[in-house]
């Protein structure tokens, strides 16, 4: 009899922790996304969606190493302090595997530093500030989206073409304001050496008088214009710029403005013939952009914006990542990212080893208003490999191997 139950015994242990093991096997894989949602709505609204998109078709593959992917969404309010915390908190009270988002410059570099301090793997999607990668870059921080160096480099060959020589900017006054001025000011004086910087104006970002930045720039009288405004700030000025003739028989550069986050707010009044980098999401023809297009189309009836992009993309890399890796570990990840390639609606997209970018590329076009509507009719799209600066300098940029 002691025998018997003996067996029994063993044979229920062992039953338990095999039915143990495979609960374990098939836990999801935690991400934790931190962004801006109630401060910026009309990018994150978009980047969610495409975010959403993107980890429902994971887990109807199968998952990522037969696990489906879980995320969990937290708000940072655009404030630093606030994205800290919530990071604490996914790590102590979700458990995540995994950190991930951030769309404002001055977050994404708080979030970077508390990776280095936790030593916790993290993907920036969107934070455009270069300090992400090169300045503060850390071995646990990677970023999707290119930044304020690639985006000024993209615009710089159409800039130099019109051969403009007194030229005015304007930027909001914080990180990705600042480093992108800076970036293409360097570029057009190596390209264009007797151009002249007439006027700058930089209001804090939110915060603009329109009135008062168009006026100072029409004082300047300039040849053209390089602006990094965007979202309320870029309606303003647009507007006021219109009604004030600052646009007349001038030239404009301008970062972002060809997303549809941007140019739909704007309507009728939005800007003709800007140079912009932007999204033409309805003309371009490749077929992995098309099955996004279809797909996101038909989920949520409606046209996606370049944020829809960043958010599916993010995914699609973090389960390439884990998969390569073969765990959630956070060294494991570290080493898969390095040089690690995975599909994208723009194409093939890589993790250089040198400063854990991604290569993720950049249209160029000019913007029209069609049917009483602001877009991006076409562009050009300039591969993120081919926009950053030589190896040595990085090398001096970066403070981590």
């Amino acid at each position: 009899m002691k025998t018997a139950l003996s067996v029994s015994a063993r044979l229920l242990a062992a039953s338990v922790c095999i039915a143990g093991g495979s609960a374990a096997a098939q836990a999801p894989i935690k991400i934790g996304e931190i962004n801006s949602y109630k401060a910026l709505p009309q990018n994150l609204v978009p980047y969610k969606q495409g975010w959403l998109l993107a980890q429902e078709e994971v887990n109807a593959a199968g998952g990522v190493l037969g696990r489906k992917l879980e995320t969990v969404f937290r708000d940072d309010n655009g404030n630093p302090g606030d994205a800290v915390r919530m990071a604490e908190e996914l790590l102590s009270r979700e458990n995540v595997d995994i950190l991930a988002g951030v769309t404002l410059s001055h977050v994404g570099l708080a979030l970077t530093d508390f990776a280095k301090q936790k030593k916790v793997f993290f993907l920036a999607s969107g934070p455009l500030s270069d300090k992400v990668v090169w300045d503060n870059g850390n071995r646990y921080t990677y970023r999707l989206r290119s930044g304020t160096h690639a985006l000024a480099s993209s615009v710089i060959g159409e800039a130099a073409k019109l051969g403009k020589k007194r030229w005015a900017v304007v930027y909001p006054n914080y990180e990705y304001g600042q480093a992108a001025v800076a970036a293409f000011k360097e570029g057009m004086k190596k390209v264009q050496p007797d151009i002249e910087f007439v006027a700058e104006q930089a209001p804090p970002l939110g915060k603009i008088d329109a009135g008062a930045v168009v006026q100072a720039l029409a004082d300047a009288k300039p040849d053209a214009i390089f602006n990094v405004m965007f979202g309320s700030d870029l309606t303003k000025l647009a507007r006021e710029g219109k009604t004030r003739g600052l646009f007349e028989g001038r030239d404009v550069v301008s970062l972002l403005t060809g997303e549809p986050e941007y140019l739909d707010p704007l309507k009728g009044d939005a800007p003709v013939n800007w140079i912009v980098t932007g999204y033409p999401y309805a003309n371009i023809d490749t077929p992995e952009h098309k099955a996004f297009l279809a797909a996101y189309q038909k989920k949520y009836n409606d046209y996606p914006r370049l944020n829809s992009i960043v958010g599916y993309a993010t995914v699609k890399a973090i389960a390439a990542g884990v998969q390569k890796a073969g765990s959630t570990d956070t060294e494991k990840l570290i080493a898969a990212f390095k040089g690690l390639q995975f599909g994208s609606p723009f194409g093939p997209v890589v993790f250089r080893p040198q400063d854990n970018q991604s290569t993720l590329g950049i249209f160029v076009g000019r913007t029209a208003v069609q049917d009483g509507k602001g877009v991006m009719p076409s562009g050009s799209y300039v591969d993120g490999a081919k926009l950053q600066p030589p190896e040595e300098q990085i090398r001096k940029l970066r403070n981590a191997p």
